[in-house]
Formats: structure tokens, C-alpha cells, sequence
């Protein structure tokens, strides 16, 4: 008499579930790095303590040699007004983040708050936390 064994455990691995959790993280991964908006320019932003919720509609940095850049493009400083005019028009209350350098001079950045007030935009200083 044959006595057989109803339960047998499988020895075989199967890797399906594994592979279906690594490419669900890739994918995760892949689009919250997108929301990420790093600035590719290399600033020693002043420290601050306060917050703002504004979203700025752009960015204007000054780096440490004077260089005026409107987001990642470089512009001249005489121009400056003019591509803001074009790129964000006459719209009221517009939010210009201001990146500035802290070894740059004051003065620079009261040039780019003195062609906001004018365009009735409103500036917000980006500093690094304390």
C-alpha cells in the first residue's frame, strides 16, 4: 500500500512580487525627483528665520562676481527690467524670488528691489535656515 502526501512545499523561488515592488519605488522615485526644483546655481544665501508661503512666479540671483541671472539664464543687468516685463507682463502682485550671494553688496540688491517697486511686483529674499 502506497501512502502519499497531500502537502508538498514548493522548493521553487519566484521573483515576480519582488520585481513588481522595485519597479513600483522606480517609479515613485522618478516622479518626485521632477517635483524637485533645485537651483543650479551655487549661492551662500544669508541665514533667516522666517517663512514665506508665496510662490514665486521667478527667480532673479546675483552670485558672488556680479553676474545677474533670471532663473539659469544670465542677463545683463541693464536688460533686467526689460525680460521681467516680458516674461511676467503687468500683471499686480507678482512674486519675484531674489537669490543674492552674501559677499555681494547691498546695493546690488537694492537695484533689483528698486525695478520691482517700480513694476509693482513684490520681492521675496531667499536666505538659508539659521
Amino acid at each position: 500500500m502506497a501512502i502519499s502526501q497531500r502537502n508538498k512545499i514548493s522548493v521553487n523561488f519566484s521573483s515576480v512580487g519582488m520585481t513588481d515592488v522595485v519597479f513600483n519605488l522606480l517609479i515613485f522615485f522618478m516622479l518626485t525627483s521632477t517635483l524637485v526644483h533645485p537651483t543650479a546655481l551655487k549661492l551662500l544665501l544669508p541665514k533667516g528665520s522666517t517663512q514665506t508661503s508665496a510662490k514665486p512666479q521667478t527667480t532673479i540671483s546675483i552670485t558672488s562676481d556680479l553676474k545677474y541671472y533670471v532663473e539659469q539664464k544670465q542677463v545683463n543687468f541693464d536688460d533686467l527690467e526689460g525680460i521681467l516685463k516680458q516674461k511676467l507682463g503687468a500683471a499686480p502682485e507678482t512674486y519675484i524670488a531674489l537669490h543674492v550671494d552674501k559677499s555681494v553688496p547691498f546695493e546690488n540688491a537694492v537695484k533689483v528691489l528698486n525695478i520691482a517697486q517700480a513694476n509693482n511686483y513684490r520681492l521675496i529674499i531667499a536666505t538659508s535656515p539659521k
